[in-house]
């Protein structure tokens, strides 16, 4: 009885460990190949199952997630600028082609690297260095399309590609900036001459705007003077005083104005010559002179030519329409 029972205990723990090793776990989103003494016989997807001991083995486990590959890539373009290109593949294996994806291929990341190689490699030369950043998507696109029509044989669905970076060689990188940096110089520099050229015509406009009303208020200025003298004049006539005796009288008190006017001031660079009291009386008797003078020297030489039969030819000027503020009194 003794040996029996010493027997049947190790026995029983080889059955135990046996039907222990019969079960096995499958993780969610992960399928396991059970194979027969080497032959393939079964997938088993999540959850708990079971395999005969001895006579079932798992040959391998697959991963039925989202997978991304990084592959870098470095190329010539068609302006034979070296650049390098970072391909992400996300791809994922087909539910209903577990078995070609693990047995028909033996390192699938060296097979994607290949065709990511080959089709980066095709595309890329066709294209200038600005191409290539304008039409990543294109490249992205074109490999995509390569490997779902190479990869789906194996069991592999390529979900998506994405070209994540470009990095040309080091000196044409900064050769590019100095190109960018240059033309936005010009652009500031053509900028900046617009507005100093906006700030010479604004202010020439307002140079000339105020030359214009300095010069209407002169005009304004002196007929206002005029129209004054005029009227000081006709009281003077009034008072019985006649026409050339008003008028000294006016030059002399415009003269003596004057004089106090520049005795008031303290920093003036006006100086009336002459300042004597006869002064005023004195230029308005010259120019009485002057213009008697020359009205006699005229009419001489009107009879002169009427003489010689020479007629004096005078153009007719049409005057300008008169406003309220040119009408004199």
């Amino acid at each position: 009885m003794n040996v029996a029972l010493i027997l049947l205990f190790p026995l029983g723990i080889i059955i135990f460990f046996l039907l222990l090793s019969s079960f096995f776990v499958v993780k969610q989103q992960t399928a396991a190949l059970i194979e027969n003494f080497g032959k393939f016989s079964s997938i088993r997807t999540s959850g708990l199952q079971f395999k005969i001991p001895v006579v079932q083995r798992i040959s391998g486990r697959v991963n039925l997630k989202i997978q991304q590959l990084d592959v870098l890539v470095e190329t010539k373009t068609k302006d034979d600028v070296f650049v390098k290109l970072k391909i992400s593949v996300q791809f994922q294996i087909i539910r209903e082609k577990v078995y070609e994806a693990f047995y028909k291929l033996q390192n699938p990341h060296d097979q994607i690297t290949s065709y990511v190689f080959d089709v980066v490699r095709a595309e890329v030369p066709k294209m200038k260095l600005d191409d290539v950043f304008e039409r990543k998507d294109d490249i992205a696109i074109a490999v995509k399309s390569e490997l779902n029509e190479a990869m789906s044989d194996y069991g592999y669905d390529i979900i998506k590609t994405l070209v994540t970076d470009i990095d040309p060689d080091v000196q044409v990188k900064a050769a590019m900036n100095r190109i960018n940096a240059a033309e936005r110089e010009k652009v500031a520099a053509e900028y900046e001459a617009e507005a100093e050229r906006i700030k010479i015509v604004a202010k020439a406009r307002a140079e000339a705007e105020s030359k214009r009303l300095q010069g209407q208020g002169i005009a304004d200025q002196r007929r206002e003077i005029a129209r004054g003298l005029e009227e000081s004049v006709d009281v003077l006539n009034n008072v019985g005083i006649n026409s050339q005796e008003a008028s000294a009288l006016i030059v002399v008190t415009q003269h003596y104005d004057t004089l106090q006017s520049i005795g008031e001031a303290t920093n003036t660079n006006l100086i009336l010559l002459p300042n004597s009291p006869q002064a005023g009386s004195n230029m308005l008797n010259d120019m009485i002179a002057s213009f008697v003078a020359s009205n006699q020297i005229g009419e001489e030489m009107k009879k002169t030519n009427a003489a010689k039969g020479i007629g004096s030819k005078t153009r007719k000027r049409t005057p300008p329409p008169e406003r309220d503020e040119d009408v004199q009194y």
